[in-house]
Protein backbone atom coordinates (compact mmCIF):
# COMPACT_ATOMS: atom_id res chain seq x y z
CA UNK A 1 0.00 0.00 0.00
CA UNK A 2 1.16 3.50 -0.71
CA UNK A 3 0.54 6.71 1.69
CA UNK A 4 0.96 10.31 -0.31
CA UNK A 5 0.76 12.61 2.95
CA UNK A 6 0.01 16.44 1.42
CA UNK A 7 -0.49 19.85 3.09
CA UNK A 8 -2.19 22.17 1.86
CA UNK A 9 -3.46 25.73 2.43
CA UNK A 10 -6.04 28.37 0.48
CA UNK A 11 -5.20 29.90 -2.64
CA UNK A 12 -5.91 33.81 -2.46
CA UNK A 13 -6.59 33.72 -6.00
CA UNK A 14 -10.13 34.88 -7.19
CA UNK A 15 -11.37 32.34 -10.66
CA UNK A 16 -11.48 34.62 -13.53
CA UNK A 17 -15.24 35.41 -14.44
CA UNK A 18 -16.32 33.60 -17.75
CA UNK A 19 -16.56 35.21 -20.91
CA UNK A 20 -19.77 34.54 -21.66
CA UNK A 21 -20.04 33.55 -25.39
CA UNK A 22 -22.54 34.72 -28.17
CA UNK A 23 -25.48 32.72 -29.01
CA UNK A 24 -25.25 30.11 -31.35
CA UNK A 25 -27.44 29.79 -34.31
CA UNK A 26 -30.64 26.69 -33.96
CA UNK A 27 -29.34 25.69 -37.05
CA UNK A 28 -25.45 26.83 -37.20
CA UNK A 29 -24.17 23.43 -36.57
CA UNK A 30 -25.59 22.11 -39.80
CA UNK A 31 -22.91 24.52 -40.94
CA UNK A 32 -20.71 21.55 -39.89
CA UNK A 33 -20.15 19.09 -43.27
CA UNK A 34 -19.83 16.36 -41.18
CA UNK A 35 -22.61 17.23 -38.82
CA UNK A 36 -25.16 17.88 -41.46
CA UNK A 37 -24.36 15.15 -43.22
CA UNK A 38 -24.69 12.52 -40.60
CA UNK A 39 -27.50 14.48 -39.39
CA UNK A 40 -29.59 14.03 -42.10
CA UNK A 41 -28.71 9.87 -42.52
CA UNK A 42 -29.47 9.51 -38.69
CA UNK A 43 -33.00 11.05 -39.89
CA UNK A 44 -32.99 8.30 -42.33
CA UNK A 45 -32.09 5.22 -40.56
CA UNK A 46 -34.19 6.42 -38.06
CA UNK A 47 -37.69 7.10 -40.25
CA UNK A 48 -36.27 3.24 -41.39
CA UNK A 49 -36.44 2.50 -37.19
CA UNK A 50 -39.79 3.63 -36.95
CA UNK A 51 -41.09 1.77 -40.13
CA UNK A 52 -39.81 -1.28 -38.98
CA UNK A 53 -41.40 -1.12 -35.41
CA UNK A 54 -44.82 -0.37 -37.47
CA UNK A 55 -44.00 -3.90 -39.33
CA UNK A 56 -43.00 -5.53 -36.40
CA UNK A 57 -45.71 -4.87 -34.21
CA UNK A 58 -48.54 -5.09 -37.28
CA UNK A 59 -47.00 -8.47 -37.89
CA UNK A 60 -46.98 -9.51 -34.04
CA UNK A 61 -50.80 -8.57 -34.26
CA UNK A 62 -51.41 -10.53 -36.84
CA UNK A 63 -49.89 -13.58 -35.85
CA UNK A 64 -50.83 -13.26 -32.23
CA UNK A 65 -53.82 -11.78 -30.37
CA UNK A 66 -52.55 -12.25 -27.00
CA UNK A 67 -51.94 -8.73 -25.01
CA UNK A 68 -48.60 -10.72 -23.77
CA UNK A 69 -47.14 -11.29 -26.50
CA UNK A 70 -47.47 -7.92 -28.18
CA UNK A 71 -46.57 -6.00 -24.92
CA UNK A 72 -43.24 -8.25 -25.12
CA UNK A 73 -42.24 -6.57 -28.22
CA UNK A 74 -41.87 -3.37 -26.47
CA UNK A 75 -40.05 -5.60 -23.59
CA UNK A 76 -37.66 -6.88 -26.72
CA UNK A 77 -36.64 -3.72 -27.73
CA UNK A 78 -35.89 -2.37 -24.67
CA UNK A 79 -34.27 -5.36 -22.94
CA UNK A 80 -31.18 -4.66 -24.74
CA UNK A 81 -30.83 -1.22 -23.69
CA UNK A 82 -30.85 -2.33 -20.28
CA UNK A 83 -28.19 -5.04 -20.37
CA UNK A 84 -25.91 -3.20 -23.26
CA UNK A 85 -26.00 0.31 -22.97
CA UNK A 86 -23.48 0.40 -19.79
CA UNK A 87 -21.10 -2.00 -21.25
CA UNK A 88 -21.51 0.44 -24.51
CA UNK A 89 -21.09 3.44 -22.85
CA UNK A 90 -17.80 1.83 -21.50
CA UNK A 91 -16.26 0.85 -24.68
CA UNK A 92 -17.30 4.63 -26.01
CA UNK A 93 -15.09 6.46 -23.50
CA UNK A 94 -12.36 3.79 -24.08
CA UNK A 95 -11.76 2.60 -27.63
CA UNK A 96 -11.89 4.15 -31.37
CA UNK A 97 -15.77 5.46 -31.34
CA UNK A 98 -15.72 5.71 -35.02
CA UNK A 99 -14.74 2.07 -35.22
CA UNK A 100 -17.28 1.08 -33.02
CA UNK A 101 -19.96 2.42 -34.01
CA UNK A 102 -19.07 1.12 -37.77
CA UNK A 103 -19.69 -2.14 -36.31
CA UNK A 104 -23.05 -1.48 -34.41
CA UNK A 105 -24.44 -0.30 -37.71
CA UNK A 106 -23.14 -3.28 -39.65
CA UNK A 107 -24.60 -5.43 -36.73
CA UNK A 108 -28.18 -4.04 -36.97
CA UNK A 109 -28.00 -4.12 -41.23
CA UNK A 110 -27.60 -7.90 -40.91
CA UNK A 111 -30.21 -8.40 -38.22
CA UNK A 112 -32.60 -6.21 -40.77
CA UNK A 113 -31.57 -8.10 -43.99
CA UNK A 114 -31.80 -11.53 -41.67
CA UNK A 115 -35.45 -10.67 -40.58
CA UNK A 116 -35.91 -9.30 -44.44
CA UNK A 117 -35.53 -12.78 -45.98
CA UNK A 118 -37.51 -14.60 -43.51
CA UNK A 119 -40.95 -12.43 -43.59
CA UNK A 120 -40.50 -12.38 -47.65
CA UNK A 121 -39.98 -16.82 -47.50
CA UNK A 122 -42.82 -16.61 -44.77
CA UNK A 123 -40.60 -18.66 -42.08
CA UNK A 124 -41.58 -15.42 -39.68
CA UNK A 125 -42.88 -16.47 -35.96
CA UNK A 126 -43.79 -14.86 -32.67
CA UNK A 127 -40.30 -16.28 -30.98
CA UNK A 128 -38.53 -14.79 -34.59
CA UNK A 129 -40.19 -11.31 -34.30
CA UNK A 130 -39.14 -11.08 -30.69
CA UNK A 131 -35.94 -12.28 -31.65
CA UNK A 132 -35.20 -9.94 -34.08
CA UNK A 133 -36.62 -7.02 -32.08
CA UNK A 134 -34.04 -8.01 -29.45
CA UNK A 135 -30.89 -8.22 -31.58
CA UNK A 136 -32.24 -4.80 -33.54
CA UNK A 137 -32.56 -3.18 -30.37
CA UNK A 138 -29.17 -4.42 -29.00
CA UNK A 139 -26.99 -3.08 -32.03
CA UNK A 140 -29.01 0.55 -31.16
CA UNK A 141 -27.66 -0.10 -27.60
CA UNK A 142 -24.55 -0.67 -29.20
CA UNK A 143 -24.21 2.99 -30.75
CA UNK A 144 -26.72 5.17 -28.54
CA UNK A 145 -23.94 6.40 -25.97
CA UNK A 146 -21.10 6.93 -28.51
CA UNK A 147 -23.61 8.91 -30.85
CA UNK A 148 -24.46 11.09 -27.96
CA UNK A 149 -20.53 11.24 -26.88
CA UNK A 150 -19.18 12.06 -30.40
CA UNK A 151 -21.49 15.34 -30.91
CA UNK A 152 -18.74 17.56 -29.35
CA UNK A 153 -16.24 16.20 -31.78
CA UNK A 154 -18.07 17.22 -34.71
CA UNK A 155 -18.88 20.89 -33.83
CA UNK A 156 -17.91 24.28 -31.99
CA UNK A 157 -18.35 24.36 -27.98
CA UNK A 158 -20.29 26.95 -29.02
CA UNK A 159 -22.63 25.05 -31.02
CA UNK A 160 -23.34 21.81 -29.05
CA UNK A 161 -26.31 23.08 -27.24
CA UNK A 162 -27.74 23.63 -30.83
CA UNK A 163 -26.38 20.60 -32.15
CA UNK A 164 -28.08 18.29 -29.57
CA UNK A 165 -31.60 20.31 -29.91
CA UNK A 166 -31.06 19.43 -33.89
CA UNK A 167 -30.66 16.00 -32.95
CA UNK A 168 -33.80 15.53 -31.06
CA UNK A 169 -35.79 17.39 -33.56
CA UNK A 170 -34.23 15.01 -36.10
CA UNK A 171 -35.71 11.79 -33.84
CA UNK A 172 -39.20 13.97 -33.70
CA UNK A 173 -39.03 14.52 -37.34
CA UNK A 174 -38.64 10.99 -38.06
CA UNK A 175 -41.29 9.95 -35.44
CA UNK A 176 -43.80 11.82 -37.27
CA UNK A 177 -42.78 10.21 -40.76
CA UNK A 178 -41.80 6.97 -40.33
CA UNK A 179 -44.67 4.82 -38.78
CA UNK A 180 -47.12 7.26 -41.78
CA UNK A 181 -44.99 5.95 -44.41
CA UNK A 182 -44.00 2.55 -42.97
CA UNK A 183 -48.15 1.89 -42.73
CA UNK A 184 -48.83 2.82 -45.83
CA UNK A 185 -45.96 0.23 -47.15
CA UNK A 186 -47.24 -2.54 -44.82
CA UNK A 187 -51.16 -2.02 -46.57
CA UNK A 188 -49.69 -2.11 -50.52
CA UNK A 189 -46.18 -3.78 -50.07
CA UNK A 190 -46.41 -5.99 -47.13
CA UNK A 191 -43.71 -6.24 -44.33
CA UNK A 192 -40.75 -7.59 -45.73
CA UNK A 193 -40.67 -4.17 -47.84
CA UNK A 194 -40.71 -2.26 -44.46
CA UNK A 195 -37.69 -4.65 -42.81
CA UNK A 196 -35.83 -4.36 -46.42
CA UNK A 197 -36.20 -0.61 -46.69
CA UNK A 198 -35.07 -0.16 -43.09
CA UNK A 199 -32.26 -2.37 -43.68
CA UNK A 200 -31.11 -0.15 -46.46
CA UNK A 201 -31.50 2.93 -44.41
CA UNK A 202 -28.74 1.81 -42.37
CA UNK A 203 -25.67 1.96 -45.19
CA UNK A 204 -26.04 5.65 -45.39
CA UNK A 205 -24.64 6.06 -41.44
CA UNK A 206 -22.38 3.65 -42.08
CA UNK A 207 -21.28 5.51 -45.06
CA UNK A 208 -20.82 8.65 -43.89
CA UNK A 209 -19.74 7.41 -40.68
CA UNK A 210 -16.71 5.69 -42.85
CA UNK A 211 -15.88 8.75 -44.69
CA UNK A 212 -15.44 10.32 -41.36
CA UNK A 213 -11.69 11.28 -39.80
CA UNK A 214 -12.09 12.60 -35.91
CA UNK A 215 -9.36 14.43 -35.19
CA UNK A 216 -6.65 12.42 -33.07
CA UNK A 217 -7.23 12.72 -29.14
CA UNK A 218 -3.83 13.15 -27.14
CA UNK A 219 -3.77 11.17 -23.83
CA UNK A 220 -1.62 11.67 -21.16
CA UNK A 221 -2.57 8.73 -19.27
CA UNK A 222 -2.92 5.13 -20.35
CA UNK A 223 -6.42 3.90 -21.22
CA UNK A 224 -8.33 2.32 -18.57
CA UNK A 225 -9.19 -1.33 -18.62
CA UNK A 226 -12.78 -2.56 -19.44
CA UNK A 227 -13.80 -3.73 -15.58
CA UNK A 228 -12.12 -0.71 -14.01
CA UNK A 229 -14.02 1.62 -16.46
CA UNK A 230 -17.09 -0.12 -15.56
CA UNK A 231 -17.04 0.27 -11.57
CA UNK A 232 -15.41 4.26 -12.16
CA UNK A 233 -18.57 5.01 -13.85
CA UNK A 234 -21.16 3.33 -11.45
CA UNK A 235 -18.89 5.10 -8.75
CA UNK A 236 -19.12 8.62 -10.46
CA UNK A 237 -22.80 7.93 -10.67
CA UNK A 238 -23.46 7.05 -7.12
CA UNK A 239 -21.58 9.96 -5.98
CA UNK A 240 -23.44 12.58 -8.46
CA UNK A 241 -26.43 13.67 -6.48
CA UNK A 242 -28.01 15.59 -9.38
CA UNK A 243 -27.85 12.35 -11.56
CA UNK A 244 -28.92 9.84 -8.71
CA UNK A 245 -32.02 12.40 -8.96
CA UNK A 246 -32.81 12.05 -12.62
CA UNK A 247 -32.44 8.24 -12.58
CA UNK A 248 -34.91 8.36 -9.83
CA UNK A 249 -37.38 10.39 -11.39
CA UNK A 250 -36.41 8.57 -14.90
CA UNK A 251 -38.07 5.24 -12.96
CA UNK A 252 -40.97 6.95 -11.51
CA UNK A 253 -41.90 8.09 -15.42
CA UNK A 254 -41.09 5.26 -17.54
CA UNK A 255 -42.40 2.27 -15.70
CA UNK A 256 -45.88 3.65 -15.69
CA UNK A 257 -45.64 5.41 -19.09
CA UNK A 258 -44.64 2.37 -20.55
CA UNK A 259 -48.38 1.51 -20.55
CA UNK A 260 -49.14 3.90 -23.39
CA UNK A 261 -46.81 2.50 -26.00
CA UNK A 262 -47.40 -1.32 -25.27
CA UNK A 263 -50.66 -1.18 -24.85
CA UNK A 264 -51.07 1.09 -28.39
CA UNK A 265 -51.33 -1.31 -31.18
CA UNK A 266 -53.37 -3.45 -29.36
CA UNK A 267 -56.28 -0.40 -28.92
CA UNK A 268 -55.56 0.35 -32.61
CA UNK A 269 -56.03 -3.45 -33.50
CA UNK A 270 -59.01 -4.60 -31.35
CA UNK A 271 -60.48 -1.75 -29.68
CA UNK A 272 -61.17 0.28 -33.01
CA UNK A 273 -60.51 -2.02 -35.35
CA UNK A 274 -57.94 -0.22 -37.79
CA UNK A 275 -55.92 -1.56 -40.34
CA UNK A 276 -52.01 -0.72 -40.39
CA UNK A 277 -52.56 2.48 -42.47
CA UNK A 278 -54.79 4.04 -39.21
CA UNK A 279 -52.06 2.50 -36.84
CA UNK A 280 -49.51 4.69 -38.52
CA UNK A 281 -51.50 7.86 -38.29
CA UNK A 282 -52.01 7.29 -34.62
CA UNK A 283 -48.29 6.95 -34.11
CA UNK A 284 -47.54 10.08 -36.87
CA UNK A 285 -49.96 12.08 -34.75
CA UNK A 286 -47.85 11.26 -32.27
CA UNK A 287 -44.57 12.34 -33.73
CA UNK A 288 -46.24 15.43 -34.49
CA UNK A 289 -47.17 16.42 -31.04
CA UNK A 290 -43.55 16.03 -30.24
CA UNK A 291 -42.37 17.80 -33.09
CA UNK A 292 -44.70 20.70 -31.68
CA UNK A 293 -43.06 20.33 -28.08
CA UNK A 294 -39.57 20.06 -29.24
CA UNK A 295 -40.46 23.55 -31.19
CA UNK A 296 -42.30 24.97 -28.15
CA UNK A 297 -39.59 23.78 -24.93
CA UNK A 298 -37.39 26.59 -25.49
CA UNK A 299 -40.12 29.26 -24.30
CA UNK A 300 -41.55 26.58 -21.81
CA UNK A 301 -38.30 26.56 -19.92
CA UNK A 302 -38.02 30.01 -20.10
CA UNK A 303 -41.45 29.93 -18.05
CA UNK A 304 -40.59 26.65 -16.07
CA UNK A 305 -38.16 25.30 -13.69
CA UNK A 306 -37.38 21.61 -14.85
CA UNK A 307 -39.01 20.04 -11.96
CA UNK A 308 -42.37 22.04 -12.82
CA UNK A 309 -42.47 21.11 -16.18
CA UNK A 310 -41.62 17.69 -15.75
CA UNK A 311 -44.65 17.45 -13.32
CA UNK A 312 -47.12 19.65 -15.84
CA UNK A 313 -45.92 16.89 -18.43
CA UNK A 314 -45.99 13.74 -16.56
CA UNK A 315 -49.66 14.73 -15.71
CA UNK A 316 -50.55 15.78 -19.40
CA UNK A 317 -49.15 12.28 -20.35
CA UNK A 318 -51.49 10.41 -17.50
CA UNK A 319 -54.76 12.15 -18.66
CA UNK A 320 -53.95 10.60 -22.44
CA UNK A 321 -53.55 7.65 -21.41
CA UNK A 322 -56.87 7.53 -19.69
CA UNK A 323 -58.23 9.20 -23.15
CA UNK A 324 -56.38 5.80 -24.64
CA UNK A 325 -58.35 3.49 -21.95
CA UNK A 326 -61.87 4.91 -23.11
CA UNK A 327 -62.01 7.38 -26.20
CA UNK A 328 -63.07 4.89 -29.15
CA UNK A 329 -63.26 7.83 -31.63
CA UNK A 330 -60.43 7.84 -34.31
CA UNK A 331 -59.62 11.43 -34.65
CA UNK A 332 -60.86 12.37 -30.90
CA UNK A 333 -57.96 9.61 -30.03
CA UNK A 334 -55.72 11.37 -32.39
CA UNK A 335 -56.05 14.32 -30.74
CA UNK A 336 -55.21 13.01 -26.92
CA UNK A 337 -52.05 11.40 -28.69
CA UNK A 338 -51.07 14.46 -30.55
CA UNK A 339 -50.64 15.88 -26.87
CA UNK A 340 -48.95 11.79 -25.63
CA UNK A 341 -46.10 12.84 -28.22
CA UNK A 342 -45.78 16.73 -26.65
CA UNK A 343 -45.79 15.41 -23.67
CA UNK A 344 -43.31 12.65 -24.11
CA UNK A 345 -40.93 15.05 -25.89
CA UNK A 346 -41.14 17.35 -22.64
CA UNK A 347 -40.10 14.89 -19.96
CA UNK A 348 -37.96 13.36 -22.46
CA UNK A 349 -35.63 15.96 -23.40
CA UNK A 350 -35.98 17.37 -19.57
CA UNK A 351 -34.39 14.06 -18.10
CA UNK A 352 -31.64 13.96 -20.70
CA UNK A 353 -30.47 17.70 -20.36
CA UNK A 354 -30.44 16.63 -16.69
CA UNK A 355 -28.06 14.25 -17.35
CA UNK A 356 -25.87 15.66 -19.84
CA UNK A 357 -25.54 18.64 -17.51
CA UNK A 358 -24.69 16.28 -14.51
CA UNK A 359 -21.49 14.04 -16.35
CA UNK A 360 -18.30 15.28 -16.20
CA UNK A 361 -16.86 14.92 -20.08
CA UNK A 362 -14.65 12.01 -18.71
CA UNK A 363 -17.48 9.94 -17.86
CA UNK A 364 -20.05 11.38 -20.22
CA UNK A 365 -20.59 8.09 -22.26
CA UNK A 366 -21.00 5.97 -18.79
CA UNK A 367 -23.23 8.45 -17.32
CA UNK A 368 -25.25 8.43 -20.00
CA UNK A 369 -25.73 4.89 -20.24
CA UNK A 370 -26.60 4.12 -16.87
CA UNK A 371 -29.47 6.87 -17.92
CA UNK A 372 -30.07 4.73 -20.86
CA UNK A 373 -29.92 1.06 -19.20
CA UNK A 374 -32.56 3.00 -16.31
CA UNK A 375 -34.83 4.22 -18.85
CA UNK A 376 -35.08 1.21 -20.84
CA UNK A 377 -35.12 -0.92 -18.08
CA UNK A 378 -38.08 0.85 -16.48
CA UNK A 379 -39.82 0.30 -20.37
CA UNK A 380 -39.09 -3.36 -20.24
CA UNK A 381 -40.39 -3.97 -16.44
CA UNK A 382 -43.02 -1.59 -17.03
CA UNK A 383 -43.96 -3.13 -20.58
CA UNK A 384 -44.15 -6.94 -19.54
CA UNK A 385 -46.71 -5.54 -16.03
CA UNK A 386 -48.78 -4.11 -18.10
CA UNK A 387 -49.17 -6.45 -21.05
CA UNK A 388 -49.40 -9.28 -18.44
CA UNK A 389 -52.35 -6.78 -16.45
CA UNK A 390 -54.05 -6.29 -19.63
CA UNK A 391 -54.34 -10.10 -20.39
CA UNK A 392 -55.95 -10.72 -17.13
CA UNK A 393 -57.84 -7.80 -16.38
CA UNK A 394 -58.60 -6.03 -19.91
CA UNK A 395 -56.80 -2.56 -21.69
CA UNK A 396 -58.77 -0.28 -19.80
CA UNK A 397 -58.35 -1.76 -16.47
CA UNK A 398 -54.51 -1.32 -16.61
CA UNK A 399 -54.39 1.82 -18.23
CA UNK A 400 -56.27 3.16 -15.36
CA UNK A 401 -53.76 1.71 -12.89
CA UNK A 402 -50.82 3.03 -15.08
CA UNK A 403 -52.90 6.78 -14.83
CA UNK A 404 -53.01 6.27 -10.86
CA UNK A 405 -49.56 5.01 -11.01
CA UNK A 406 -48.48 7.97 -12.82
CA UNK A 407 -50.18 10.62 -10.83
CA UNK A 408 -48.54 9.63 -7.68
CA UNK A 409 -44.82 8.98 -8.94
CA UNK A 410 -45.17 13.11 -9.68
CA UNK A 411 -44.58 13.28 -5.62
CA UNK A 412 -41.03 12.69 -6.53
CA UNK A 413 -40.67 15.97 -7.01
CA UNK A 414 -40.80 16.81 -2.91
CA UNK A 415 -37.40 14.28 -2.38
CA UNK A 416 -35.31 14.32 -5.89
CA UNK A 417 -35.52 17.30 -7.67
CA UNK A 418 -34.03 18.02 -10.92
CA UNK A 419 -32.54 21.76 -10.16
CA UNK A 420 -30.94 20.95 -7.24
CA UNK A 421 -27.86 22.81 -8.12
CA UNK A 422 -28.39 24.98 -10.93
CA UNK A 423 -24.74 26.78 -11.58
CA UNK A 424 -23.37 23.04 -11.82
CA UNK A 425 -20.32 23.61 -14.16
CA UNK A 426 -18.29 20.14 -15.14
CA UNK A 427 -15.52 21.51 -17.46
CA UNK A 428 -12.10 19.98 -16.55
CA UNK A 429 -10.59 22.26 -14.59
CA UNK A 430 -6.87 23.85 -16.05
CA UNK A 431 -5.72 23.98 -12.38
CA UNK A 432 -4.95 20.86 -11.15
CA UNK A 433 -2.87 20.02 -8.20
CA UNK A 434 0.90 18.63 -9.33
CA UNK A 435 1.72 15.00 -8.96
CA UNK A 436 5.05 14.76 -7.34
CA UNK A 437 7.69 13.13 -9.27
CA UNK A 438 7.85 9.70 -7.47
CA UNK A 439 9.46 6.79 -9.76
CA UNK A 440 6.10 4.59 -8.77
CA UNK A 441 4.93 1.84 -10.91
CA UNK A 442 1.24 2.41 -12.34
CA UNK A 443 -0.24 -0.60 -11.20
CA UNK A 444 1.45 -0.45 -7.77
CA UNK A 445 -1.49 -0.01 -4.94
CA UNK A 446 -3.86 0.59 -3.18
CA UNK A 447 -2.72 4.02 -2.68
CA UNK A 448 -3.96 5.98 0.56
CA UNK A 449 -4.02 9.89 0.33
CA UNK A 450 -4.44 12.12 2.97
CA UNK A 451 -4.40 15.95 3.38
CA UNK A 452 -3.74 17.98 6.63
CA UNK A 453 -5.23 21.35 7.68
CA UNK A 454 -5.36 23.91 10.19
CA UNK A 455 -8.73 25.16 11.37
CA UNK A 456 -9.46 27.82 13.65
CA UNK A 457 -11.30 26.55 16.41
CA UNK A 458 -14.76 29.21 15.28
CA UNK A 459 -14.58 27.65 11.93
CA UNK A 460 -14.57 24.19 12.73
CA UNK A 461 -18.30 23.18 12.61
CA UNK A 462 -18.41 25.37 8.94
CA UNK A 463 -15.16 23.16 8.23
CA UNK A 464 -16.66 19.75 8.65
CA UNK A 465 -19.81 20.99 6.69
CA UNK A 466 -17.80 21.82 3.75
CA UNK A 467 -16.01 18.75 4.04
CA UNK A 468 -19.66 16.94 2.99
CA UNK A 469 -18.66 18.37 -0.50
CA UNK A 470 -15.30 17.25 -0.86
CA UNK A 471 -16.08 14.07 0.43
CA UNK A 472 -18.42 13.48 -2.79
CA UNK A 473 -15.76 15.08 -4.71
CA UNK A 474 -13.63 12.38 -3.47
CA UNK A 475 -15.75 9.52 -3.84
CA UNK A 476 -16.42 10.38 -7.53
CA UNK A 477 -12.65 10.27 -8.98
CA UNK A 478 -12.43 7.07 -6.64
CA UNK A 479 -11.71 7.66 -3.13
CA UNK A 480 -12.90 4.88 -0.91
CA UNK A 481 -12.60 4.59 3.09
CA UNK A 482 -13.19 8.21 3.13
CA UNK A 483 -12.66 10.23 6.35
CA UNK A 484 -11.84 13.40 8.32
CA UNK A 485 -10.19 13.07 11.79
CA UNK A 486 -9.05 15.73 14.59
CA UNK A 487 -5.78 15.56 16.28
CA UNK A 488 -6.73 15.05 19.98
CA UNK A 489 -3.54 15.89 20.61
CA UNK A 490 -3.52 19.14 18.76
CA UNK A 491 -7.15 20.28 18.30
CA UNK A 492 -7.30 22.63 14.76
CA UNK A 493 -5.30 20.05 13.52
CA UNK A 494 -7.95 18.08 10.47
CA UNK A 495 -7.16 14.96 8.41
CA UNK A 496 -9.03 13.86 5.34
CA UNK A 497 -8.07 10.27 4.28
CA UNK A 498 -8.98 8.16 1.27
CA UNK A 499 -7.74 5.10 -0.57
CA UNK A 500 -7.58 4.86 -4.57
CA UNK A 501 -6.87 1.24 -6.19
CA UNK A 502 -3.92 2.24 -7.38
CA UNK A 503 -1.46 4.83 -8.42
CA UNK A 504 -2.61 5.35 -11.70
CA UNK A 505 -6.01 5.76 -10.25
CA UNK A 506 -4.81 8.49 -8.33
CA UNK A 507 -3.34 10.36 -11.32
CA UNK A 508 -6.71 10.08 -13.08
CA UNK A 509 -8.28 11.21 -10.01
CA UNK A 510 -6.11 14.68 -10.44
CA UNK A 511 -6.58 14.88 -13.58
CA UNK A 512 -9.97 14.57 -13.92
CA UNK A 513 -11.37 17.67 -11.37
CA UNK A 514 -13.95 20.15 -12.78
CA UNK A 515 -14.83 23.39 -12.13
CA UNK A 516 -17.13 22.74 -9.67
CA UNK A 517 -14.78 20.46 -7.92
CA UNK A 518 -11.93 23.19 -8.23
CA UNK A 519 -14.99 25.73 -7.07
CA UNK A 520 -15.61 23.63 -3.86
CA UNK A 521 -11.86 22.53 -3.16
CA UNK A 522 -11.47 26.47 -3.04
CA UNK A 523 -13.69 26.67 -0.48
CA UNK A 524 -12.04 24.20 2.06
CA UNK A 525 -8.73 25.24 1.69
CA UNK A 526 -9.83 28.83 2.37
CA UNK A 527 -10.49 27.67 6.04
CA UNK A 528 -6.92 26.45 6.06
CA UNK A 529 -4.18 28.90 7.71
CA UNK A 530 -0.25 28.93 7.02
CA UNK A 531 1.47 28.33 3.99
CA UNK A 532 1.32 26.29 0.92
CA UNK A 533 3.17 23.24 1.86
CA UNK A 534 3.74 19.92 0.32
CA UNK A 535 5.56 17.15 1.36
CA UNK A 536 4.93 13.91 -0.23
CA UNK A 537 6.04 11.04 1.36
CA UNK A 538 5.55 6.95 -0.09
CA UNK A 539 5.46 4.07 2.36
CA UNK A 540 4.92 0.40 1.18
CA UNK A 541 3.51 -2.27 3.62
CA UNK A 542 3.89 -5.05 1.49
CA UNK A 543 7.51 -5.24 -0.07
CA UNK A 544 8.57 -8.41 -0.40
CA UNK A 545 12.40 -7.71 -1.45
CA UNK A 546 13.13 -4.33 0.38
CA UNK A 547 12.83 -3.79 4.21
CA UNK A 548 10.72 -0.98 4.99
CA UNK A 549 13.68 1.30 6.17
CA UNK A 550 15.22 0.78 2.94
CA UNK A 551 12.05 2.25 0.81
CA UNK A 552 11.97 5.30 3.60
CA UNK A 553 15.52 6.11 2.82
CA UNK A 554 14.68 5.92 -0.82
CA UNK A 555 12.31 8.31 -0.12
CA UNK A 556 14.24 10.91 1.67
CA UNK A 557 16.94 10.74 -1.02
CA UNK A 558 14.27 11.95 -4.19
CA UNK A 559 13.38 14.93 -1.52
Amino acid sequence: MAQVNDIHTATQDEEAAPVPAAAASPWQPLRQPVFRMLWIATVVSNIGSWMNDVGVNWTMLTLSADPLNVALVQAASSLPMFLFALPSGVLADIIDRRKYLLFSQLWVFIAATGLTVLSFTGHVTPLVLLIAAFLMSAGAAMSSPPFQAIVPDLVDKSELSPAIALNSLGINISRAIGPALGGLILSFAGPWMVFMLNALSVLGVAWVLYRWRAEPTVQRLPPEHFFSAVRAGLRYVHAAPVLRNVLVRTVAFFVFGSAGWALLPLVARRELGLGPGGYGIMLAFIGVGAICGAIMLPRLRKRFNPDRLMVLASLMFAATMLALAFVRHFWLLNAFEFFTGFAWIAVLSTLNVGAQRSAAKWVKARALAVYLTVFFGSMTVGSAIWGQLASHYGIPVSLCVATGGMALACLTVLRWRLDQDPDLNLDVSDSSEAVPALEIHHDRGPVRVSYEYLIRTEDARDFILCMQDMRRVRRRGGGDNWAVYEDILQPGIFVETFVVGSWMEHLRQLERYTMNDQKIQTRVYAFHQGKICRRPAIWWHRCKNHSLNDVLLKARKRR
